[in-house]
């Protein structure tokens, strides 16, 4: 068994995808629309893997009332980047580019080397080696 996507429910899908394209290694698919339901999406292949994220829209799904990643429910997404090296690099740019880094690069209790940024929208991301 292996997860096949996370699904993200956001504001902007546009600004969303182009974030996760800027930074990551992914591939984006077609923009699905659903007139009926007011709905959009798109899937986020990671090209290593092939897990992917769903991003998705529709104007009458409320945002969250408190801090994202601090509330019951999915609290964070990891994303593998392969070595220390990387994990720093990624936090420099993440920081350069004016995104929220929430947490430095760091050796966790559980043994990860990790970073931890907001996207595009707050959504908390460790950036893991």
């Amino acid at each position: 068994m292996k997860i096949e996507h996370v699904a993200i429910w956001v504001e902007d899908i546009e600004k969303m995808r182009q974030f996760y394209l800027t930074y990551f290694d992914v591939s984006c698919g077609d923009k699905y629309v659903n007139p009926t339901k007011n709905y959009t999406s798109y899937f986020l292949t990671f090209n290593e893997r092939g897990c992917r994220i769903e991003l998705m829209h529709r104007p009458d799904i409320a945002g969250a009332t408190g801090k994202r990643g601090f509330l019951k429910g999915l609290a964070h997404i990891a994303i593998r980047v392969g070595s220390k090296e990387k994990v720093n690099q990624m936090t420099e740019r993440f920081r350069k580019d004016g995104y929220t880094v929430a947490g430095e690069p760091r050796t966790s209790g559980d043994g990860y080397y990790e970073s931890a940024v907001l996207d595009a929208e707050g959504n908390y991301i460790e950036i893991v080696a």
